[in-house]
């Protein structure tokens, strides 16, 4: 080994190249500012409105503003840098705060994934066995199912982050990104991405794929249960139930398997850059949105809040 490749840098902070070098396009501060603060009125609320509204006590809603809970944090871990980067000439991150984006959002994201696997669970249960859905569906039950994703998604997320801990870097500190994403961390690092990579391919491709078979295995349940009904009106109620979860499963693991489950180049870490836009900032902004819009309980619910907010003034 050479002394070259001896000559490890002690790294204490990052450069942060963002999405461009391009100072015109800082006027993207505005547009993701109001995005972000969208995403975090359109999730809280969410969760604010199935805590007060009784109509949304069920086991739907109690995993959906555990949904809407991950994505204020999931946005909250990525977003305020980008804008404070977008701002300023130095765009730094530091080494610790690097590893702690990027904990937060392995992390994360893994409990994204098996709460959208639970969400499909729950609505084959409900759909399939709707008279014993009460039972099966029990408050102890919900709450074991919903411990599972935080568990296993920080757990995973540790033991990652550990291996990105394990990076070596000789010089060269710039970020090809506008968070701090294992790709770009793989593709700066000059010794330690042999494990760091295919450890973070082989995750991906193991959770990925076990959380997207539980919700392909649901959603055949699901259609063999619709299709055995006799009422055409209950076949659409069914539909539209699940309607708006599966534009949710389609959209964040299209974007995800895009990003992870390819090996770091120079060409798919900038493709990476524009999905990544996408699954941090748009999709838990549209999640709520998704959900209320396409949802007949929720817009009931909303109603029902905002009048007796004007009675009472």
């Amino acid at each position: 080994m050479t002394e070259k490749m001896l000559n490890f840098t002690d790294v204490t902070e990052f450069i942060l190249l963002g999405l461009t070098g391009h100072r015109e396009w800082q006027v993207l501060f505005i547009i993701f500012l109001v995005v972000y603060l969208i995403t975090m009125v359109g999730n809280i609320g969410m969760i604010m409105l199935i805590k007060v509204s009784p109509q949304l006590n069920s086991p739907m809603y109690f995993f959906l503003s555990h949904l809407s809970f991950v994505d204020v944090w999931f946005s909250s871990n990525v977003t305020p840098k980008m804008l404070e980067n977008l701002l300023s000439e130095t765009k730094t991150i530091s080494y610790a705060g690097c590893l702690i984006q990027c904990f937060f959002f392995i992390a994360l994201v893994h409990v994204e994934i098996f709460i959208l696997a639970v969400m499909a669970f729950d609505r084959y249960v409900a759909i399939g066995n709707p008279l014993l859905y009460g039972s099966k569906m029990s408050r102890v039950v919900c709450i074991r199912l919903i411990s599972f994703p935080y568990i296993y998604g920080f757990l995973t997320s540790l033991a990652a982050t550990l291996w990105t801990y394990g990076l070596y870097f000789c010089g060269k500190i710039e970020i090809n990104h506008f968070y701090c994403a294992d790709p770009p961390l793989i593709k700066l690092a000059c010794a330690g991405t042999f494990v760091k990579e295919y450890t973070m391919i082989i995750l991906a491709g193991i959770n990925f794929t076990y959380s997207l078979t539980v919700v392909i295995i649901s959603y055949l349940f699901i259609l063999i249960a619709i299709l055995r009904m006799q009422s055409a009106e209950g076949r659409w109620k069914a539909f539209s139930t699940c309607g708006s979860h599966l534009t949710a499963v389609i959209i964040f693991y299209g974007t995800l398997i895009f990003m992870y489950l390819r090996r770091p180049t120079e060409e798919s870490v900038e493709q990476g850059k524009m999905v990544a836009v996408f699954y941090t900032t748009v999709i838990p902004m549209l999640n709520p949105m998704i959900y209320s819009l396409r949802n007949k309980d929720v817009k009931e619910a909303m109603n029902k809040v905002i009048s007796r907010t004007c009675l009472t003034q």
